[in-house]
């Protein structure tokens, strides 16, 4: 038996999150690859920071669309955004796959990208942040986990500090204070390591 789908206007990049959320429910295909493409990388992204490892991330947003999907036509507004509605889904299965596995430090190289997003505060308050990716790196795998959590929300996958706080289930002045203490241990970190530099090549000259 023939179903019937509605289909979404042309130009679904300019849809609002609810207007897409409510074709998906419907069966729009068209709607549903741009579900997608939206959001895929902040849902990889997330995924990725919490299991830390590329294809558990990869199985995870999956199994976040798919959930996503069934669940469409119960998507209530009222409760908070779709960002936030499909970023808590993202995070409750990343941490039950990681119910089942070993806990692991953070390894910055498989960070999904290393170039800054705006975000509350803003990453470009860190010198150097956008021009070397290795001491970068270094210096965000030195945060405690929390920071290092926030910041790579906020300043690598464009979340605002009020969806951090909603996806850590903390408070908005507790996100805001851990992105800007962690801006600030990378910016002293950076500013460290280049005077280190500078006394080596002015040590090289002697």
């Amino acid at each position: 038996m023939s179903v019937a789908v509605s289909r979404m206007p042309p130009g679904l990049n300019t849809v609002s999150d609810e207007a897409l959320v409510a074709g998906v429910a419907s069966g729009d295909q068209d709607a549903a690859s741009e579900f997608v493409r939206r959001y895929q990388r902040r849902i990889f992204g997330l995924a990725s920071t919490i299991v830390r490892d590329v294809g558990l991330a990869e199985d995870v947003a999956q199994e976040a669309f798919v959930r996503a999907w069934r669940h469409a036509a119960s998507y209530d507004p009222r409760r908070g955004t779709v960002t936030t509605w499909l970023l808590t889904i993202t995070r409750n299965l990343a941490i039950d796959t990681l119910r089942v596995r070993r806990p692991t430090a953070v390894d910055p190289e498989s960070l999904p990208g290393l170039h800054l997003a705006s975000a509350d505060p803003s990453p470009d308050e860190v010198p150097g942040l956008r021009d070397d990716a290795a001491p970068l790196r270094a210096a965000i795998g030195r945060l405690p986990e929390e920071q290092r959590r926030a910041l790579i929300m906020a300043g690598l996958l464009g979340y605002t500090a009020r969806e951090v706080s909603e996806v850590e289930g903390i408070p908005l002045g507790t996100a805001k204070t851990r992105i800007r203490t962690a801006l600030l241990r990378l910016r002293a970190a950076l500013r460290a390591e280049d005077q280190e530099e500078r006394e080596q090549e002015l040590e090289t000259h002697r």
